[in-house]
């Protein structure tokens, strides 16, 4: 009878022991469905901490994002045979995203595209804004929201708010601004970017952000092959610095008139049209028929590889086409992808590249008391 008592006595100790063991064992890290590992964006940087934030939707859509230049990092979206694919191009740790000079996925701000010699007036005085981009200031400079952290909050799982104060001088600018960016995963399959910004001194501001789209899901793939539509009959025509001249242009004749769906590669090369060698591609605002109206699709691009279709639609008067002319192949991404020329598009909503100079178009200014606001919706699905 002791023997047996023993006997099970040293089995408890045994299978508590075992139980213990179980508790120490870390349990093994989730990664999204785009193979993305929260761990490996989790960093502080300038003092401030960032990190990677899930968002997902009823129909098992996954996009994910980083405080760190509010960037979209990942898109999963289904392709025509129901699997998920990647659509944009990005990194799969926070360290390239900071190393590596890109604008993947970016918040770009105070002012998206083009300012010509990096000058504005406002309110009476002239300020001087860093050159970064053949003597003009691109994206805010090289120091624009693309590498700041965002103070981030997600609400639920389908949103995320990132807010950031720019401060007065900030890249040059005069104003205290306060920028909201609110990024909703929709349960159509839409990204709903939501931009929102308040300031204590006359300023600009055109916010924007910069995805690089490849909707066949492998960026080794060129995307010349793609459908593109802009529901736009005019553009906006820049010179050998890829500033545009204060001219607004008709498309029609031109390799620039994509009212209907054209592949992006069949005219791209016609260098001998000056627009397309001075953009070394398509490097193009074009004025957009929608006049605000967010409910007319202001863009389309389709894969026939994979058969998504990327719907834009925006209250912004513009939207930047760019079709990846400087990827070079020498920056490797996700999934090993060497990111080459033309292996992704942008369509960057705003208002004209270089506004603030040109007294003719749509006004970027903001007044204290004011609030800037702008949206861009992305939205997916297949044909």
């Amino acid at each position: 009878m002791i023997k047996i008592n023993r006997l099970i006595l040293l089995l408890a100790i045994i299978a508590i022991a075992g139980c213990t063991n179980k508790q120490k064992e870390a349990p093994a890290e989730e990664t999204t469905l785009s193979g993305l590992k929260k761990s490996d964006f989790q960093a502080v940087v300038n003092g401030d901490s960032v990190n990677l934030y899930v968002l997902k939707n009823a129909n098992g859509v996954e996009v994910t994002v980083t405080n760190y230049g509010g960037r979209i990092v990942s898109v999963m979206v289904p392709d025509r045979d129901g699997k998920l694919q990647d659509v944009v191009l990005g990194f799969n740790n926070i360290q390239d995203y900071i190393n590596i000079n890109n604008n993947f996925g970016a918040t770009i701000g105070r002012y998206g595209n083009r300012i010509a010699h990096g000058k504005i007036t406002v309110d009476g005085v002239e300020y001087e804004l860093p050159q970064n981009n053949f003597g003009h200031t691109l994206h805010g400079g090289p120091e624009g929201f693309d590498s700041k952290v965002f103070d981030a909050v997600q609400p639920n799982e389908q949103s995320v708010v990132l807010t950031y104060l720019s401060e007065d001088g900030e890249a040059g600018f005069p104003g205290n601004l306060n920028v909201k960016v609110t990024m909703t995963l929709t349960n159509d399959n839409a990204i709903d970017l939501q931009y929102e910004a308040e300031t204590d001194k006359e300023t600009v501001v055109n916010l924007t952000n910069h995805s690089y789209f490849n909707l066949s899901g492998d960026a080794n793939n060129t995307i010349l092959n793609d459908l593109l539509m802009i529901n736009a009959d005019e553009y906006t025509p820049v010179d050998d610095t890829f500033m545009t001249t204060g001219k607004i242009e008709k498309v029609e004749g031109t390799p620039m008139d994509f009212r209907t769906p054209t592949a992006i590669g069949e005219r791209i090369d016609q260098y001998d049209f000056d627009q397309l060698k001075n953009g070394d591609g398509y490097d193009h605002n074009w004025v957009l028929n929608t006049k605000g109206d967010i409910s007319q699709v202001a863009a389309t691009v389709y894969s026939p590889v994979t058969g998504i279709q990327l719907e834009v639609y925006t209250i912004e008067p513009g939207v930047q086409v760019y079709t990846g002319n400087f990827l070079d192949g020498t920056i490797t991404g996700k999934y090993g992808a060497v990111y080459n020329k033309r292996n992704a598009i942008c369509l960057e909503t705003q208002k004209y590249p270089d506004s603030p100079n040109k007294p003719d178009w749509p006004s970027p200014y903001l007044k204290p008391g004011e609030k800037y606001t702008s949206r861009c919706i992305y939205k997916f699905s297949v044909q």
